[in-house]
C-alpha cells in the first residue's frame, strides 16, 4: 500500500510539472506544494489534447545520471564508419583488463571493464559474409559469460558446501553401487588402477584452486580414466569435453593436435569449468549435473520449479536427462566404494605409478614410432606421454614434446636427424547427387553428418543441391579417394593399373566409386560378377584417377 502511494505521488508530481510547462496554466502554480490529498487519493483532471512539451521534458532522466558515452546513440556522421577490426581489438583488450581485475578481486572494476568491452561490440557493424563475424560472436559470448559468472559469485555464500561434497546413501546411489559390483566391476577396477597415472597431478591442480579433492575421481564416471575416450556425443578425452566447451576453456584443436586428449591441459580446463559452475549454482551436486549436460539445461529445470526453494539437486534431478540423473549418483557411488571398498565387496588393485617425464622443444613433424626406434624404447611410452597428438606425430610448428625422464637431451639430438613426416589428407569418397536426394539423406546413408559434408565441400548452403552435382563424402577409413597416391595401393604397372588391397568393410561398389570407376568396368577389370565376394587382404586391380 505504501508503494502504491509513492507511485501515485510521483505521478501527481509529473502531471503538475507538465501543467506548469503549458501556456494554459497560470504562472507560479508549480511553486506551490501539492495538497495533502495528492498522496492519498489524487484527483487527475483531463489533459487538453494539445501539442505537449518536448519529449525530453516528458521523460526526463529519473536518476539524473548521464548516459554512458557510446551507448546512447550513434555518433557517426554521414560518410564515417568505425573500423570493425579496431573495435574488436579494443573489445578484446578491455575484456582482458576485466579478467585481470577479476583475478585481483576487484569485481566492480571488472564489471565496468566488461560493460565497456560490450559497448565496443555493439558498435561493430559487419556484413553477413564478413570473416570477422565469428570473432564478434565469440567475444560477445565470452563477455556475457564473464558478467554472469561475476554476478553469480556474489550470490554464493562460501561455506561447507564449497569445500566438501555431500555423500549420502539413497536408493539412486545404491543402484549405481550395484552396477559397479556387477556388470561394470572390471571396468571400475581397471579405471582405478589407471587413475594412478594422473591422480597426483589432478589433486595438485585441485589444491591450487581450493576445490574438494574428491573431484579427482570424476574421470572414472566420465571416461574410466581413458585419455582418448570418445563418446556418442563426440565428447573426447579423460574429462569428456565437446569441441565447443573445450574451445571455451582454451583447449586447442588443429590438424595435428587435440588438447582435449591431453591429461594435464584438459584437467586445468575441467577445473576452471567446475569453478564456474559452482559459482553459478552454489553447490557441488548441481554443479556436477551442469558439467554433464550443460549449465543452461540445469538452469532451465530450476526455473521450471513451481516453488522457488526447490532447487536442491535431489529435488530436480528426475527432470534432468536420464544420463545426468544417473551421473551424480554414480559419482557419489564411486567415492563411497573407494573410501570403504570392503563394505561394498571390493578389493582395489594397486594403482599404476604416476607418469614421470621431461619436455623438449621440437620444430618439425615426425612419427613417434621413428623417434622411439632411435631412442631404443617402446613407441607406446611416447604415445602415452603425448596423447594429444592426433596422428602420433609432432606438428609442423614448435611443440613441447614429452619424453621419459632423463631422455630430454638424447631425444632432442635424435629428433634433429629424423625424416620429415606429412600427415595424410582427409579421406573421402565421391557421390553424385540424384533426383530427390538431400544432404540429410546422403549423410544418413553414408553414416556421416550434414555439417561434415558442407565443410568438406565448402558449400554455401545446406539446402541447395543440383542433380548431377559431385560431393565429397567423409570416409570412415575403409576407402580412400584422395587425388594423391593411395596408401593402400601398389605402384602402377605398364598399363596404368595398380593393385588395391581390400580392407575390412570394403564393398565392390565403394572401391569402384573411390577411384571414379564404373562398377561394370571395375568388375570386368578383375573378372568379377555382381555375386562375387571379396575378403580383407585380397588384391584387386583399379585405375587411379588422373
Amino acid at each position: 500500500m505504501k508503494q502504491n502511494r509513492t507511485v501515485l505521488f510521483v505521478l501527481g508530481l509529473a502531471l503538475l510539472s507538465w501543467a506548469c510547462s503549458s501556456s494554459k496554466v497560470p504562472p507560479g502554480i508549480a511553486a506551490q506544494p501539492p495538497p495533502p490529498s495528492v498522496q492519498e487519493t489524487p484527483s487527475v483532471q483531463p489533459i487538453p489534447q494539445e501539442p505537449g512539451p518536448p519529449q525530453a521534458e516528458l521523460a526526463p532522466n529519473v536518476n539524473d545520471e548521464p548516459i554512458p558515452e557510446g551507448l546512447d546513440q550513434e555518433k557517426e556522421t554521414p560518410g564515417e564508419k568505425e573500423d570493425a577490426a579496431e573495435l574488436l581489438e579494443a573489445a578484446l583488450n578491455t575484456y582482458q583488463d576485466a579478467l585481470a581485475a577479476w583475478e585481483r578481486g576487484e569485481s566492480e572494476a571488472a564489471l565496468q571493464a566488461l560493460d565497456e568491452a560490450y559497448g565496443f561490440i555493439l558498435r561493430v557493424q559487419l556484413p553477413q559474409d564478413s570473416s570477422l563475424l565469428q570473432e564478434k560472436k565469440d567475444l560477445r559470448l565470452l563477455i556475457a559469460q564473464r558478467i554472469q559468472q561475476i554476478y553469480a559469485a556474489r550470490l554464493v555464500t562460501v561455506g561447507d558446501n564449497h569445500k566438501s561434497i555431500p555423500l549420502g546413501e539413497n536408493k539412486e546411489v545404491l543402484n549405481e553401487i550395484a552396477c559397479f559390483q556387477g556388470r561394470e566391476r572390471t571396468q571400475f577396477l581397471d579405471a582405478y588402477r589407471r587413475s594412478g597415472l594422473y591422480r597426483d597431478m589432478i589433486i595438485e591442480e585441485l589444491r591450487k584452486d581450493g576445490l574438494p579433492e574428491e573431484l579427482c575421481w570424476l574421470p572414472i564416471i566420465e571416461s574410466f580414466f581413458k585419455v582418448r575416450a570418445l563418446s556418442r556425443a563426440r565428447a573426447l578425452g579423460m574429462w569428456q569435453f565437446i569441441s565447443s566447451t573445450g574451445y571455451r576453456f582454451g583447449l586447442k584443436r588443429d590438424r595435428y593436435i587435440d588438447e582435449r586428449m591431453d591429461p594435464v591441459k584438459s584437467t586445468r580446463a575441467a577445473i576452471h569449468y567446475l569453478i564456474e559452475l559452482h559459482a553459478f549454482f552454489g553447490d557441488w551436486l548441481t554443479a556436477l549435473a551442469g558439467y554433464n549436460c550443460g549449465e543452461i539445461r540445469v538452469q532451465n529445470v530450476i526455473r521450471s520449479q513451481r516453488i522457488n526453494y526447490l532447487d536442491n539437486f535431489w529435488d530436480l534431478f528426475r527432470q534432468l536427462p536420464f544420463e545426468t540423473a544417473r551421473y551424480v549418483p554414480r559419482f557419489i557411488a564411486t567415492i563411497l566404494i573407494i573410501n570403504n571398498p570392503e563394505k561394498y565387496g571390493f578389493e582395489l588393485p594397486r594403482p599404476d605409478p604416476p607418469l614421470s617425464f621431461d619436455a623438449t622443444t621440437v620444430n618439425q613433424p615426425f612419427k613417434l614410432t621413428t623417434l622411439a626406434s632411435a631412442l631404443g624404447m617402446d613407441a607406446s611410452e611416447l604415445v602415452t606421454l603425448n596423447p594429444e597428438l592426433r596422428h602420433d606425430s609432432t606438428p609442423d610448428y614448435e611443440y613441447s614434446l614429452r619424453v621419459p625422464a632423463g631422455q630430454e637431451e638424447k631425444a632432442l639430438l635424435a629428433a634433429a636427424n629424423l625424416p620429415k613426416w606429412i600427415p595424410p589428407e582427409a579421406q573421402y569418397t565421391w557421390h553424385t547427387v540424384r533426383k530427390g536426394e538431400t544432404l540429410s539423406t546422403i549423410a544418413a546413408r553414408n553414416r556421416t553428418s550434414v555439417s561434415a559434408i558442407v565443410r568438406l565441400n565448402n558449400l554455401r548452403s545446406k539446402h541447395y543441391l543440383r542433380i548431377g552435382q559431385r560431393l565429397k563424402i567423409p570416409g570412415r577409413g575403409a576407402t580412400v579417394a584422395s587425388s594423391q597416391a593411395n596408401t593402400n595401393t601398389s605402384p602402377a604397372d605398364s598399363e596404368g593399373k595398380v593393385r588395391y588391397v581390400v580392407k575390412a568393410g570394403d564393398t565392390l561398389f565403394n572401391i569402384a566409386r573411390s577411384f571414379s570407376m564404373k562398377l561394370d568396368d571395375f568388375m570386368a577389370l578383375n573378372g568379377l560378377s555382381r555375386n562375387s565376394t571379396i575378403f580383407p587382404g585380397q588384391r584387386l586391380w583399379v585405375l587411379p584417377r588422373n
